[in-house]
């Protein structure tokens, strides 16, 4: 019995080295160049159908990705394909139906793997759970936890003709301050640059990968800057050894990460050449947004090394302005037309139908532009944040209002506007809270969220209020044309989102006047566009109301 239990354990012996062994080996041909593109995308935010000018849309990217895989296929190479998460959320169709035809795109795109995103908790965490059902490749997030164990897979290893890949999944720990505190509660977001370093040493000791790749959800910060966001790729490059990683194929700061120069953005257009970031030898490329581009990145490893010869941003079927012959303005391709994929399209199309259906109701109209763009909303007070903010003040029946930035998803243009419009500007289902404080309390609230950095989604739009803030607080502090008074009473309203504590605004879901009225934000905006149409843009103009100092 002893002498056949030792030759068990003998056995075991040899066959765990033998795994080591195996694990240590390289699969690759010395001497032989391998092909190697790597295909990517990053904050789909529910673009799964082309927009009204034929613009993107995963038909069109389905073609595009195809004719890449087949001719590098043709030609002996291997092709992998990342997303940098942000599937959910910004395209009402898509929206309603819990971004189903978008994973549905993806997989007959056949996606590799795709890191999380923050937008992939804008819903409760059993509609994340469906996701990633639908999703026929791996959801990856190094550093995200649940009851102390990670929610997903870490890592996902890929063989491409014997060259071992390893791709790694981080997101933005600022996913705690910016992702809906309602569904993410028990949801740990760790370091994702000390959970990086931990996982790239189990990948080596475990797998020995000849190449390693991290699809991120971080953004992109000039020089390692964050501002009020977490650090983000290039911190991430920075933080490990040179060479731990090979790439970054990131998201969240939406953006084509283009360079010239050191550590200096290019002035980017669609269809120019894009020189791809690197920092402590690891390129970090993003390809925009919404599928408005593919980022091909064409490598050759031979010998263990693994060097880019080219990178592109390929534009899916993107056009620009200009004017025809008898002067009126015209939309023409910027680069060839690329086909929509027929069953692609044929299987998306019931998807766009049944959204477009409910969607296409018109509720108003507005006589200009109602400004909502990312990089102007987050920067200085609009009309569009001015006319949400009023909406709520208005239903609730407060002094004032407060509308957190990162709400307002898109600008509404002049003319007519439709419950889709609406909605692509708040898609969040946020609840229209309000609660009663004193001008003391009000004081101490507005010194914090008064404050909040400017470039971020909690830059604060306000409407029934006029404030100077300088030096991290607030003064001269007017509600309805009148000097604010410690003592008295003050109600205001506020996205459900922030009341939780969301984008770092206090909690104060547990102040004893604080009430959940129950609207829906984008109902509420739908029926004040509806009562008050057609909307004057000059009315909800700033004036100089909050001054910066």
């Amino acid at each position: 019995m002893i002498y056949k239990n030792f030759i068990l354990t003998s056995l075991a012996l040899v066959m765990v080295a033998a795994c080591s062994t195996e694990t240590a080996q390289h699969q690759w041909v010395k001497d032989k160049e391998y092909q190697i593109t790597v295909l990517h995308t990053n904050d789909n935010h529910g673009h799964f159908w082309e927009n009204k000018y034929g613009e993107l849309g995963m038909a069109a990217r389905a073609t595009l990705i195809n004719k890449i895989r087949t001719e590098v296929e043709s030609k002996g190479g291997s092709v992998l394909l990342l997303s940098g998460g942000d599937i959910n959320t910004g395209v009402p169709e898509s929206d309603l139906q819990d971004a189903e035809p978008d994973f549905i795109g993806m997989n007959m795109i056949a996606y590799d793997a795709m890191a999380i995103g923050n937008h992939e908790f804008d819903n409760s965490l059993d509609v994340l759970a469906k996701q990633e059902g639908w999703a026929e490749f791996p959801f990856l997030a190094a550093n995200i936890y649940k009851d102390g164990k990670r929610m997903f897979d870490a890592y996902k290893i890929f063989n491409k003709d014997g060259v071992k890949i390893a791709v790694i999944g981080l997101t933005t720990e600022d996913t705690a301050d910016i992702g809906n505190p309602e569904y993410i509660k028990q949801v740990e977001f760790r370091d994702p640059k000390a959970e990086a370093k931990i996982v790239i040493a189990e990948l080596k000791a475990k797998h020995n990968p000849d190449i390693i790749i991290a699809a991120t959800h971080m953004g992109h910060y000039l020089n390692g800057n964050n501002g009020s966001n977490a650090p983000g790729d290039v911190q991430l490059a920075r933080y490990l050894n040179e060479g731990d990683l090979d790439m970054i194929v990131g998201g969240h700061s939406q953006e084509p990460v283009c360079m010239e120069g050191i550590n200096q953005y290019a002035k980017f257009k669609p269809g120019d050449d894009c020189q791809p970031d690197q920092q402590n030898g690891t390129y970090i490329v993003q390809a925009h947004e919404w599928g408005k581009y593919v980022g091909r990145a064409d490598y050759t490893f031979k010998n263990g090394l693994f060097t880019m010869q080219s990178y592109n941003l390929i534009p899916v079927n993107l056009k620009k302005s200009t004017k025809n012959a008898e002067g009126e303005k015209i939309r023409v391709l910027i680069q060839s037309e690329i086909a929509q994929d027929k069953a692609v399209f044929d299987t998306l199309k019931p998807f766009q139908d049944k959204g477009q259906a409910a969607l296409s109701v018109l509720i108003g109209s507005t006589n200009g532009l109602l400004e909502g763009e990312r990089k102007i909303v987050r920067n200085k007070q609009t009309n569009l944040g001015r006319l949400i903010a009023t909406a709520h003040m208005q239903r609730a029946k407060a002094d004032f209002a407060i509308m957190n930035s990162g709400g307002v998803r898109a600008s509404i243009e002049a003319g007519d506007i439709s419950y889709k419009d609406v909605l692509t500007v708040q898609p969040f289902a946020n609840m229209v809270t309000y609660v009663d404080m004193t001008g003391e309390e009000v004081i101490n609230y507005l010194n914090v969220v008064a404050t909040k950095s400017k470039d971020s989604g909690a830059y604060a739009q306000f409407a029934g209020i006029s404030m100077t803030v300088a030096n991290n607080q607030v003064s001269n502090v007017m509600i309805a044309g009148k000097a604010l008074q410690a003592t008295a009473t003050y109600r205001f309203t506020i996205p459900s989102f922030n009341a939780a504590g969301g984008d770092g605004y206090p909690n104060i879901s547990e102040h004893p006047a604080y009430v959940n009225t129950g609207y829906v934000d984008a109902e509420v905006l739908k029926e004040y566009i509806q009562k008050n149409s057609p909307i004057n843009v000059a009315d909800f103009a700033p004036k100089n109301e909050i001054i910066y100092q």
